[in-house]
């Protein structure tokens, strides 16, 4: 995918997931996503911050919270405790069209961003919400072979298996085979588990075994 193609996968996901988050009960807003420790609510404001400059990235970084994750779940609360729901739905709106991104990231890190967080909502809630295969694809190389911001440890623990996408040309790595669709291979590489009953091939049963055991400290 060229960068004008990235950035339209960027607006259809978060067009797609407006609609979806327009559909929503306040109880389903308090229901946990994906990501642990994070309600639906708190993901949807953490997408309202996909444009933060350098002044509001500071603003941030004064609320430190003793690492980067906690500082942005604690920036995402702050926000979805600030906002409401209508708030929330219409600045993801309005940010399409937008070529904006966080300072310090690239615009590859707002697509796996809007990718894997419409999951965290969508998946728990029961709702069916597609990843298109070719932006997930560009997600999850870029996952894999970043060097900053620094790699998820869910990326390093996929080392050893060689994981190839059902519904795309896509693979990675080298050792016994992990097939899936490249949205679920996205979700994994982005230590989401609930990804783990959509894998198939010889190395499907291992790579689940090592990825629900306790992580090393």
């Amino acid at each position: 995918m060229d960068h004008d193609q990235i950035w339209h996968a960027i607006d259809t996901q978060r067009t797609g997931l407006t609609a979806l988050l327009e559909t929503l009960s306040d109880e389903q807003w308090r229901r946990p996503s994906l990501c642990e420790g994070w309600t639906v609510r708190d993901v949807a404001a953490h997408l309202t911050q996909q444009q933060l400059g350098p002044a509001a990235a500071l603003g941030m970084m004064r609320h430190w919270r003793g690492s980067l994750e906690r500082t942005v779940q604690h920036a995402a609360c702050r926000r979805a405790a600030e906002l409401s729901t209508a708030q929330i739905v219409a600045e993801i709106r309005g940010s399409v069209g937008s070529r904006r991104h966080n300072v310090g990231v690239t615009y590859l890190e707002t697509l796996t961003d809007i990718l894997v967080h419409s999951q965290d909502i969508a998946v728990p809630l029961g709702r069916p919400f597609d990843l298109p295969p070719d932006a997930a694809a560009v997600a999850a190389t870029r996952m894999l072979s970043m060097r900053w911001p620094p790699p998820l440890p869910s990326a390093k623990r996929l080392a050893g298996f060689r994981l190839a996408a059902t519904d795309t040309t896509w693979s990675h790595g080298a050792g016994p085979e992990v097939l899936a669709p490249m949205g679920a291979l996205l979700l994994l590489v982005c230590g989401r588990l609930a990804a783990l009953p959509q894998l198939s091939g010889d190395g499907a049963a291992d790579l689940a075994a090592r990825l629900s055991a306790p992580a090393p400290a």
